[in-house]
């Protein structure tokens, strides 16, 4: 136990959930930085060889190289060498992030065997907790309701086809060491039963390095409901309510809300009741979730506990004015709850809050993911938004390596209509060029009556194909300026469709006609003044045109690079057949230096 408040913090927050994907490096990375700030904990951060320029780099009093040598996730797994980091520069405490260590038990035991903090629960909690059959055994124990599937992970096909014949269908297979949506298959009917075996182990073996998969009797149109959880080193252990994250496609969450809207208060007392429960009876320490499923008679189900901090803790946060990674680290320092005034009578929730994960993927296209870089990103600000994120900047390469979150979004307002509105607004404020994001598919849910009225499923978006009917981005001003760039200056890329070879006509230099060339507006200002140019000019029947043809390298944007030598040359003939024009933009060498001072005067603008 510390003695004093930890001054030293190491963040490893951009650890990846799953392989692949993973999360983008750097987003709860700052996240937890700026908690350590506000307490006066010095901080420090790892960044693989891909990752020089991410922006957590940048926000942590230290960084240092790990996995030199190793593609981006596997330097963010290779837990001695980040254990070597740790040892070297004196670090007390790690805060594993959202990151895929963060729930393996080898991990946080490396860390306590280093005398290094671990903040989250002990290895063993962390070890129960990230084995789906155990935690689900815990849960029987500690009289939570689950949902009827195998006691531990199916060793065949066959004891598939059992469990089956047994419940009925529709089943579901479920990665015994991992989520995410990895390695979770819904099974209908006896037909897909072996693909869908298949599959589901392959997804596991590849993401969690283990292909283990359970059994489960799939609920059918139900809400996916969790609860955040607090406890600390005495036992003692409180509940923040519950947040609502139905609104999901292939298992991954895409909007979350909370509270959860119309749950009956009996239900809410129910869910975090069992939440607390099975976190006492394991000895919980620090925050984690509880998830549950809620079918349409309105029984819950208990299905996992992730023992870290959630993507979606924000909406939480908002609603109960409680800062989750502060109350992290004073835990891990040896603080109890009472102390940090974290007392369950005094939880209040106000308002509504929710989160929206914009990512660079394409919606049309089934959700594919989008790389490149940024040629513009301006977010959307104002009262009531917050922005959580770090690779979000004109410029930033969004990497194949990393999931597809950009920018977590989370509005915040009296009721959820108004935390809607303001979402929207935020939303649409948003201009991202370079990659494609789902932006547009989020409007969609925000306006859709159903969400805004009523209580979704996890079959929302499947049964709202109207979701994916968007309006296209137009990307004037880029589709503008690729134009002036490119085709203005350096021609059209497409190919001549004939073999036509070029002209071999020289071209033909202009006579210049003899004698003085025909008066102009210069003559008319030199010989009358002001006034009488101004009143020549009123006067005039037809359009007055400038010719701005004539400028040097440095002020030109279209090509038309005309050198002072070959203006002497010019000017003659454009006198004498062009004197209609009310004025030349003459630029030579004064105006280029009467640029470069920062002034803009016409001091050589030529009338004639």
């Amino acid at each position: 136990m510390f003695s004093a408040p930890l001054h030293f913090s190491f963040t490893l927050s951009s650890l990846p959930p799953s392989l692949p994907p993973s999360l983008p490096p750097g987003e709860i990375a700052i996240r937890v930085f700026r908690a350590c700030t506000e307490l006066g904990i010095r901080t420090v951060a790892v960044y693989s060889e891909q990752d020089r320029g991410q922006m957590h780099r940048q926000k942590a009093d230290e960084a240092y190289l790990i996995g030199k040598g190793l593609l981006p996730v596997a330097a963010y797994l290779h837990i001695p060498d980040i254990i070597r980091v740790a040892k070297e520069n004196n670090v007390d405490a790690i805060h594993p992030g959202y990151g895929f260590l963060s729930e393996r038990s080898d991990f946080a035991q490396a860390c306590a065997d280093a005398g290094v903090r671990f903040i989250g629960p002990s290895p063993e909690t962390v070890r129960k907790m990230g084995d789906k059959v155990e935690a689900r055994s815990l849960a029987i124990s500690a009289g939570v309701p689950v949902v009827p599937g195998t006691d531990g992970p199916i060793a065949s096909l066959e004891e598939a086809r059992l469990f089956a014949e047994t419940y009925g269908f529709p089943i579901i297979f479920k990665a015994a060491y991992g989520g995410g949506g990895r390695g979770m298959r819904v099974v209908k009917e006896y037909e897909e039963l072996e693909e869908n075996y298949q599959r589901a182990y392959s997804e596991a073996l590849t993401a969690f390095g283990n292909g283990a998969l359970f059994v489960e009797k799939f609920i059918e149109r139900p809400r996916h409901i969790e609860v955040q959880i607090l406890g600390d080193k005495y036992g003692n252990v409180i509940h923040l309510f519950e947040r609502d994250c139905s609104i999901q496609r292939r298992h991954q969450k895409v909007v979350e809300i909370a509270p959860a809207a119309d749950l009956d208060p009996n239900l809410r007392d129910r869910l975090t009741s069992d939440s607390v429960k099975l976190a006492k009876q394991v000895g919980y320490e620090n925050a984690g979730t509880v998830e549950f499923l809620v079918d349409k008679h309105g029984k819950h189900y208990f299905i996992e506990v992730n023992s870290r901090l959630q993507v979606e803790h924000t909406v939480t946060e908002e609603v109960t004015d409680v800062d989750l990674v502060h109350a992290q680290l004073r835990v891990c320092e040896g603080r109890s709850l009472s102390e940090l005034g974290l007392i369950q009578e005094q939880i209040r929730v106000n308002g509504c809050a929710i989160q929206c994960r914009v990512t660079t993927e394409d919606p049309a296209r089934g959700f594919q993911p989008d790389t490149g870089r940024l040629e513009v990103f301006r977010s959307g600000e104002g009262m009531g938004i917050r922005l959580d994120s770090a690779s979000a900047f004109p410029g930033a390469v969004i990497s194949p390596h990393y999931d597809s979150l950009l920018v977590k979004v989370i509005a915040s307002g009296k009721d959820m209509a108004t935390a809607a509105a303001k979402m929207h607004r935020a939303l649409s404020e948003f201009r991202v060029r370079g990659v494609k994001t789902n932006i547009p598919f989020l409007q969609n849910v925000l306006s859709n009556s159903q969400f805004l009225q009523s209580t979704v499923d996890t079959q929302f978006i499947d049964e709202n194909q109207d979701l994916f009917i968007m309006k296209p981005v137009q990307n004037r001003a880029q589709k503008l300026l690729h134009y002036l760039g490119h085709v203005m200056v350096n021609g059209p890329t497409t190919p001549i469709p004939v073999k036509a070879k070029p002209s071999s006509i020289d071209p033909v230099v202009p006579t210049v006609p003899m004698g003085e060339p025909p008066l102009g507006f210069r003559d008319v200002l030199l010989r009358e003044g002001p006034e009488g140019f101004a009143k020549a000019v009123r006067a005039h029947p037809g359009l007055l045109l400038m010719d701005t043809t004539f400028r040097d390298a440095h002020q030109s944007l279209l090509a038309t690079r005309v050198r002072t030598q070959d203006l002497k040359k010019i000017a003659p003939y454009v006198s004498h057949n062009f004197s209609n024009l009310f004025s030349l933009e003459n630029w030579g060498d004064a105006a280029a230096r009467s640029q470069r001072c920062g002034t803009n005067y016409p001091d050589n603008t030529v009338f004639r």
